[in-house]
């Protein structure tokens, strides 16, 4: 038995669930996430909690991550999810408009990320980037392909990272 998938998951009061073939649809004041689940595994509504069930033992690796899947689309169509990257850089910026975001990041030419939709992507100062959305997945897969472009180096930190991220800078070499 899944000690996490054993947990009951709270439903805020704006919050409607629909349960159908194996298939869950979460309804909030930000949006609507649909995900379906495979077979073994039930959710069941008891009140204001969803309550995860595996049949057998052979599902018990995901009954655990059914759990948290169904409530970080909880906690998303009611609060959202937020990343923030920051540049480290000299003229290194970015600069948000509609639904791609321009960056400038030391190379010869400048970058251009087309953002996917229902995901929000604001640059409250040049060298900060605040990715925004209901799906957490979604979210993080963004802003990882935001930093992959220019990681951080280890020598100088250079490059983007992480708001909470820490660089460990290495020593240069000695003659």
């Amino acid at each position: 038995m899944s000690r996490i998938g054993k947990f009951p998951i709270p439903l805020p009061p704006k919050v409607e669930v629909t349960l159908a073939h194996g298939e869950i649809t979460v309804k909030g004041p930000l949006g609507t996430l649909t995900r379906a689940y495979g077979e073994g595994l039930s959710i069941e509504k008891s009140g204001d909690q969803l309550v995860c069930k595996a049949a057998n033992a052979s599902v018990n690796a995901m009954h655990g991550t059914l759990r948290a899947l169904v409530a970080n689309m909880v906690k998303g169509v009611t609060a959202g999810f937020e990343k923030k990257l920051t540049l480290v850089g000299v003229g290194f910026r970015a600069q948000a408009a509609g639904d791609k975001i321009n960056l400038s990041l030391g190379f010869s030419h400048p970058v251009v990320h087309q953002v996917p939709k229902g995901i929000k992507v604001e640059t409250p100062v040049q060298t900060e980037i605040l990715v925004k959305g209901i799906d957490r997945q979604q979210v993080g897969q963004v802003a990882a392909e935001i930093r992959a472009y220019r990681p951080p180096e280890p020598y100088k930190g250079k490059g983007v990272r992480y708001h909470d991220e820490r660089v460990v800078i290495k020593e240069t070499k000695k003659k």
